[in-house]
């Protein structure tokens, strides 16, 4: 086996008196990450390539410019291109299964129960597959960023306003509608949700909510942070994808805020601690690992949420959210390279240089190989030698 930020969008709630705070969000957002005096990152140094990788194969799947969310079931693969291409793939030779070409843009994806899959179109349409075969289209009420959730035949969406729909997988038909109001801007990225055993868990604003999955009733609510600040913009809170699971313990990032584990048997949070990072988590029974907004990399230690090591070789490098695997973490940066950390005191390991377009997606691991996609669209297999 393998032993081994971001632009920011603010989407303001459709009402007039908080449209324009939206945009003033957004040019803040923006200014705050390509502004001129942004630091530079260090040099690296040469590579210390104490573990051996190497990369078994790539396939091109077409350029991936929005917010792609691999899923692995099994011994396959699900990815999808900007141009709507979505892909079933085997990780272990690099080879299609399927290829299915819808036509529309897409804003979010892929879910996917290994026959059911589903992603979103930048025109808020729920397309629903089985196998290369689209099976149904559902007009969403609202842009979607987050990819869909299929489990027990039920498709679970959650969009840019908080609301949570399940759908019948093989019909379409809406089988119920839960949305939180009160909130007039929401994060600009995708959120979280996912299941625990029957109860489907979603990020809403700074807490994780348990929902019964058949009917869409709250069962309970833990906090992962508590929003501050003096205005609207200071007070945004969500719960950002990326999770690490392990048992009945979830644990999440809020944006820019706090990291925290929360027992999802119980609906109570373990523990919080205040973090400043905008993409998700990585995790066994023993370690968290995240990025900071600047880079630095972090790990607490699962039980506590107390500090266990700390890096800033990375720092001001604009970072996907971190895999651990093994021994090792990986992480990949918006200048292309893969980087291998020890996960004890995250050391650096390797690195590999990819193509120049970035790294924006997550790594994601199957069966013995690490999956990375470059923001052009190649994706690439790595092994441990």
């Amino acid at each position: 086996m393998l032993v081994f930020t971001r632009r920011v969008r603010l989407y303001s709630i459709p009402a007039a008196s908080f449209f324009r705070l939206g945009v003033v969000g957004l040019v803040m957002a923006l200014a705050a990450c390509a502004g001129p005096d942004k630091p530079k990152p260090a040099a690296l140094g040469p590579n210390a390539q104490l573990l051996g990788v190497r990369n078994t194969w790539t396939h091109a799947i077409g350029a991936v410019g929005f917010p792609l969310d691999v899923r692995v079931v099994g011994d396959q693969i699900f990815v999808a291109s900007s141009s709507g291409d979505v892909i079933a793939m085997d990780p272990a030779k690099g080879t299609e299964i399927w290829r299915a070409s819808l036509g529309t843009p897409l804003s979010a994806g892929v879910g996917s129960d290994g026959k059911i899959s589903a992603v979103v179109s930048k025109a808020n349409q729920l397309i629903v597959l089985n196998g290369s075969k689209e099976i149904w289209r559902q007009k969403l009420a609202a842009s979607t960023l987050t990819a869909p959730f299929v489990a027990g035949g039920r498709i679970f969406t959650l969009s840019a306003d908080r609301t949570t729909n399940a759908f019948d997988a093989n019909t379409g038909r809406r089988l119920w509608q839960q949305s939180r109001v009160g909130d007039p801007l929401v994060l600009g990225q995708p959120g979280l949700i996912m299941a625990s055993g029957d109860t489907l868990v979603v990020g809403l604003a700074g807490k994780l909510v348990g929902m019964n999955s058949l009917t869409g009733k709250i069962l309970w609510e833990a906090t992962v942070a508590n929003s501050r600040g003096t205005n609207e913009v200071e007070r945004l809170i969500d719960v950002v994808s990326g999770y690490s699971r392990v048992g009945d313990t979830v644990c999440a990032r809020a944006f820019q805020y706090a990291v925290a584990c929360v027992d999802t048997a119980l609906g109570k949070t373990l523990w919080t601690k205040a973090a400043n990072g905008s993409v998700g988590l990585s995790g066994d029974d023993n370690i968290l690992v995240g990025a900071e907004s600047d880079g630095k990399l972090v790990a607490w230690r699962k039980s506590d949420g107390e500090r266990v090591w700390s890096s800033e070789r990375l720092r001001y490098r604009v970072l996907t959210a971190p895999k651990v695997v093994g021994l090792a973490v990986a992480i990949g940066d918006d200048s292309g390279i893969l980087h291998f950390l020890a996960k004890e005191d995250g050391s650096p390991l390797n690195r590999v240089q990819l193509d120049s377009s970035g790294i924006t997606v997550t790594p994601v691991y199957a069966g013995k190989t690490l999956v990375v996609i470059t923001r052009n669209g190649m994706v690439h297999g790595f092994r441990s030698d």
